[in-house]
């Protein structure tokens, strides 16, 4: 017997480790990435929100962009932003890009901020956001160049330029938070909603 119940949740997300904790949790899904200009939506609001604001905005309008080909179904929203003070970071888009990312942070903590949106019958049900703490030891040029020679292209899928289930975890010296929320999901409150909603068995 399944905990879930119902149809299965559309995920409007393609990535691979927020798959992969909805898969483990026993969610059945539908992929259905969602197509938004995410650096417009950044910018729409860079003067008046902060870094955890515009990881809930960017899920939200995730969700609601695929919940339109998805009019019936609960369709699950996701984003991720990283801050180090009031600076923000995005995803790299190159590895020269990567390498200032990683100079950077080197020696620093910045926050992580994973958000969430659901969307049901066209309108947004549940948001949830959650922030960790990561600290990152000094390093050299020379170490930044090795990590980036070994990571190869996966240092641009991810904010930050790390995946911490893999290589990224020898860039730290601390972390402070959820290992969920690390992996791109407040994954405990949005559990509790489903169950409070009966789409889980309570």
């Amino acid at each position: 017997m399944s905990l879930w119940i119902g149809e299965p949740l559309v995920l409007a997300s393609k990535s691979a480790s927020r798959r992969m904790l909805l898969d483990a949790a026993g969610i059945p899904l539908i992929l259905d990435p969602a197509e938004i200009d995410e650096r417009a939506v950044e910018q729409s609001q860079a003067a008046q929100a902060g870094a955890k604001e515009v990881a809930v905005l960017l899920a939200r309008e995730k969700a609601l962009a695929t919940a339109s080909r998805h009019p019936n179904a609960a369709v699950l929203g996701a984003d991720q932003t990283l801050a180090l003070g009031t600076r923000r970071f995005s995803k790299p888009p190159s590895r020269e890009a990567a390498r200032d990312q990683l100079a950077a942070l080197a020696g620093e903590t910045h926050e992580l901020h994973s958000a969430a949106a659901l969307v049901r019958g066209g309108k947004v049900v549940f948001e949830a956001a959650a922030t960790a703490r990561l600290t990152m030891r000094p390093f050299s040029a020379g170490f930044i160049d090795a990590y980036l020679d070994a990571a190869g292209e996966r240092v641009t899928k991810s904010v930050g330029c790390y995946q911490l289930e893999g290589l990224g975890i020898h860039l730290f010296e601390k972390i402070d938070g959820d290992h969920f929320t690390i992996l791109g999901m407040p994954l405990l409150p949005l559990l509790a909603y489903f169950r409070a909603a009966g789409m889980i068995r309570a």
